[in-house]
């Protein structure tokens, strides 16, 4: 089991509650029916990530604007490398992929949880 802090708990549920539209669609549309058990808002260490794949050992962030800015992306480098430690893989998409090119987004996932359930 993976560690978590206990007061992120109560915020994930919240957070759950409240997806953006772009996971509100990703998860209604594809995650919530794939083949394998995702969870939303998962607490993970000191970070809630977005969707969680256990058996996959699989993490998926959708990312908006604030990501892309030089304290979101050392952030989010910080936070992919501490999740890496507990032998996780980190995809990450932006807001506008999904509102874009969703069947692409879905599509890499599904290869990368093929693949990754080959390799575990």
């Amino acid at each position: 089991m993976l560690p978590y802090e206990k007061k992120n708990v109560a915020l994930a549920r919240e957070l759950r509650k409240n997806m953006t539209p772009w996971e509100h669609k990703l998860w209604y549309r594809f995650l919530r029916y794939a083949p394998v058990r995702f969870q939303r808002q998962k607490p993970i260490d000191s970070y809630i990530v977005d969707f969680y794949c256990s058996k996959a050992k699989l993490v998926i962030e959708l990312d908006g604007s604030q990501h892309y800015l030089p304290d979101g992306i050392e952030s989010d480098k910080t936070r992919t490398e501490r999740l890496r430690q507990y032998g996780l893989e980190v995809l990450r998409f932006s807001n506008l992929d999904v509102q874009t090119n969703f069947y692409g987004v879905c599509t890499v996932i599904d290869e990368i949880v093929k693949k990754r359930m080959e390799t575990l």
